[in-house]
């Protein structure tokens, strides 16, 4: 009869423990490293795969704060930037929702006309947008020379359109000052 007790209660601690440790998701897991070549920002943008040129795409970071861009080039050019304020390292990181309402990320459409060159039109889809978390950043390794990892957004315009943007990857190296 004890061996009885104490195998029913040794398998629901074991269970509750398997369930436990299944249900935790880790803050700080940077998922893996994604797709993108070095010195890219690659993504599916309602669909449509998109990948900056290296010669446009860079990160910057300082105390408190990174910065990540990214452009296709030409004259129907794309571009996605990300924000994230704060101590940055491998991690994950919202946009939106609560506090995270600092970290932001952008993806942008610009026609240049050649006929006149200096009045481009851009239309920039931005989140956060409300309240609720937009997205998410996972930076996955993060050194002195360069940033790689996943992301995922959907951002808004000011005419209300919305603009998915899935399968990021990145892998861009830090500009020397």
């Amino acid at each position: 009869m004890k061996t009885r007790f104490y195998t029913h209660w040794g398998m629901m601690a074991l269970m509750m423990a398997a369930l436990l440790i299944s249900s935790c998701k880790k803050d700080d897991d940077g998922g893996g490293g994604g797709s993108a070549a070095e010195g890219t920002i690659t993504a599916k943008v309602d669909g449509t795969r998109i990948t900056t040129i290296s010669m446009a795409t860079f990160a910057t970071k300082g105390p408190g704060y990174l910065n990540l861009q990214g452009n296709t080039g030409g004259t129907s050019a794309k571009a996605i930037t990300f924000t994230i304020l704060g101590d940055v390292s491998v991690g994950t990181y919202s946009f939106g929702g609560g506090a995270n309402i600092a970290n932001s990320a952008a993806y942008m459409e610009t026609q240049i006309d050649l006929a006149n060159p200096t009045q481009p039109v851009t239309n920039t889809w931005q989140a956060p947008y409300d309240g609720s978390v937009a997205g998410e950043i996972k930076i996955s390794e993060i050194t002195d020379a360069h940033i790689i990892g996943t992301f995922h957004f959907k951002g808004k315009s000011e005419d209300g359109s919305i603009k998915n943007v899935t399968d990021g990857a990145f892998n861009v190296n830090f500009l020397a000052y």
